[in-house]
């Protein structure tokens, strides 16, 4: 409930990853309705949450393309997701994992510069 906006979107983030996690290990394991659970909640988690917290009015005329980016690669995100879930592919989990880590990456690193 005290939690700044920045912290839940991190929240979003971390939620993300573990969903992706836990769909990793259940393809590894062969297990088809928890892996496709785990998918379904990164892929609600992206679309739902990281997505859907993006703002182009209060981004201005200079954050549009930002956020305008922003909602594409999510979009992209979320079709690796439906992919590896559809084939079973590893390496999209994997691609999807390193493109939320990497915008992940740069909001610590607001976060930081914001404390300091």
């Amino acid at each position: 409930m005290s939690a700044t906006p920045l912290q839940l979107i991190m929240m979003l983030f971390d939620g993300a990853k573990t969903a992706i996690g836990a769909a990793r290990h259940h393809m590894g394991a062969g297990e088809i309705a928890p892996k496709g659970s785990a998918i379904s909640r990164a892929i609600n988690i992206v679309d739902n949450g990281l997505k859907a917290s993006l703002d182009a009015q209060a981004a201005g005329e200079a954050g549009g393309e930002l956020v305008s980016n922003l909602s594409a690669l999510y979009d992209y995100v979320v079709r690796l997701l439906l992919l590896a879930n559809v084939r079973n592919d590893v390496g999209s989990l994997d691609e999807a994992d390193r493109l939320l880590e990497t915008i992940a990456s740069a909001w610590r690193e607001i976060d930081s510069q914001s404390r300091g």
